[in-house]
């Protein structure tokens, strides 16, 4: 324990913020809650205003610059006006900055050099009566900076640099990690940033944590913990397996060998074109490539659209005979992932990006890309009198010459018939391909792709060279 100690010690030194950056982020949040109210006495309507996320309650890790206003309006306000007077106010504050979207529109820009978010959201009374998402932000915010003393803010930041450190910080649905509320919750009920990866390291999913006990429904996610403001919901639920899996792994590694560099993001480099060629040299696979133009969305929309035509893909390719080794969706840029703060307006938010993809591809490797041009197809046993005699009939009058049968092969009548894709690239080019579940917005796009095979997926290591690295070199 020691030795953790000490790696904890060094590590707090570089991410807890120093007292000049709290102090400039406290002046600057105060400015612009001062021209947020300014701009609120303009309307016709009654409002007010408050801070809320990370930086609100002392748990950002140095160098975050996001400050968090939610503008809160009478829950009687119809939605229309909600937006209208939100954006005005927006606008009034941040005169340079430009509209986002979550439920509904709110105001990014920048300010001082801090990334601002302005966003409108109902006053409920209670975070269960919410009418937007939104709405239960103030909430927990509330609940936090309640409970939350200086050591356990404090921790609180180490949590979020670990989670950064492993690559599974951020509630985005490309990254499905840690959301800052949900790091903020654990540290909390588990008691500090040590307490919790000891906690982790055992844990034998699904595991679930109700810090007031008032459960409303059951939750069938690997990580269940239920927001204290709301008995129905699960703050974890976009936590995919695999992050929850990685953090248990990394927690383990930490307390069997702490080291400060689980603590550092590592951003691998680009794989170039020769390297892609030296890793399919070496494993003897052949990789296979759909290639498409990315749908114009945000990564929140794209992102389980991309996981579900990958899903497809890989089962039509296993139901076709061409064993899938591995697969993974791709983009050609690292998009919002790079920059996620999981901040709670990111919860509901769908963020845009300014490195937006333009080609997305399903990549995946292959045991076996070339079949043979008759497969197998096997009956009912012989026995099993109406059966066999309907599969038997079916076929005993086919003039196909490239169909063998029926003949009886044991206790069945089988019959080996022309295969239908013999080559993996006859199928990912066929309509058949374009049948399997793809995403809505994927589907349109999907019909004019390009399909990529062998060591021609190399082409794509300039525009995929991160996702491809991240692919054939893994980590845990």
């Amino acid at each position: 324990m020691d030795e953790l100690e000490a790696v904890l010690s060094r590590v707090r030194e570089r991410v807890l913020p120093e007292p000049e950056e709290r102090e400039r982020l406290r002046e600057t949040a105060a400015t612009l809650t001062d021209r947020t109210r300014e701009a609120i006495a303009d309307l016709p309507v009654e409002a007010d205003v408050v801070q809320v996320g990370s930086t609100a309650r002392g748990t950002w890790v140095a160098g975050d610059r996001d400050i968090d206003l939610f503008v809160r309006f009478d829950a009687d306000l119809d939605r229309a006006e909600l937006e209208e007077y939100g954006l005005d106010v927006g606008h009034a504050v941040l005169p340079d900055g430009h509209e986002e979207f979550a439920e509904h529109p709110y105001v990014k820009g920048s300010y001082e050099g801090f990334d601002v978010d302005l966003v409108p959201c109902h006053d409920v009374e209670r975070a269960a009566e919410l009418i937007s998402a939104v709405d239960r932000t103030p909430f927990h915010d509330a609940y936090l900076s309640a409970r939350l003393d200086n050591d356990l803010a404090g921790d609180v930041v180490l949590a979020k640099a670990f989670l950064k450190g492993i690559g599974a910080y951020g509630s985005d649905l490309r990254t499905e990690g840690f959301s800052g509320y949900l790091t903020e919750l654990l540290v909390l009920e588990l008691g500090g940033f040590v307490p919790l990866v000891e906690s982790a390291r055992s844990w034998h999913p699904p595991v679930e944590f109700d810090p007031e006990g008032h459960a409303e429904r059951t939750f069938e996610d690997p990580l269940v913990v239920v927001d204290p403001t709301d008995p129905t919901r699960n703050v974890a639920a976009v936590l995919s397996a695999a992050n929850l899996a990685r953090f248990q792994h990394y927690a383990r590694e930490l307390l069997a060998a702490p080291s400060e560099a689980l603590f550092d993001p590592d951003e691998p480099e680009p794989l170039d074109s020769k390297e892609v060629r030296a890793h399919l040299d070496r494993r003897g696979t052949t990789p296979v490539a759909v290639v498409f133009d990315a749908p114009d969305v945000v990564d929140d929309q794209l992102w389980p659209q991309l996981r579900r035509s990958l899903d497809g893909i890989v089962g039509g390719l296993n139901d076709h005979g061409f064993d899938v080794l591995r697969a993974r969706a791709m983009t050609d840029t690292a998009g919002a992932a790079d920059a996620a703060v999981a901040s709670d307006v990111e919860e509901t938010a769908e963020r845009d990006v300014s490195d937006e993809p333009t080609r997305a591809a399903l990549y995946a490797e292959l045991e076996v890309t070339e079949r043979p041009t008759v497969e197998r197809h096997e009956g009912p046993p012989v026995a099993v009198r109406k059966h066999a005699a309907s599969f038997y009939e079916s076929y005993v009058d086919d003039v196909d010459p490239d169909t063998y049968g029926p003949f009886i092969d044991g206790d069945r009548y089988v019959v080996e018939r022309e295969r239908e894709f013999a080559t993996v690239r006859e199928y990912l080019e066929s309509d058949a391909a374009s049948d399997v579940a793809l995403g809505a917005q994927v589907e349109p796009a999907f019909d004019d792709r390009d399909v990529l095979v062998g060591e021609a997926v190399a082409t794509l290591a300039p525009a995929f060279g991160r996702p491809l690295r991240e692919f054939y070199e893994p980590r845990p």
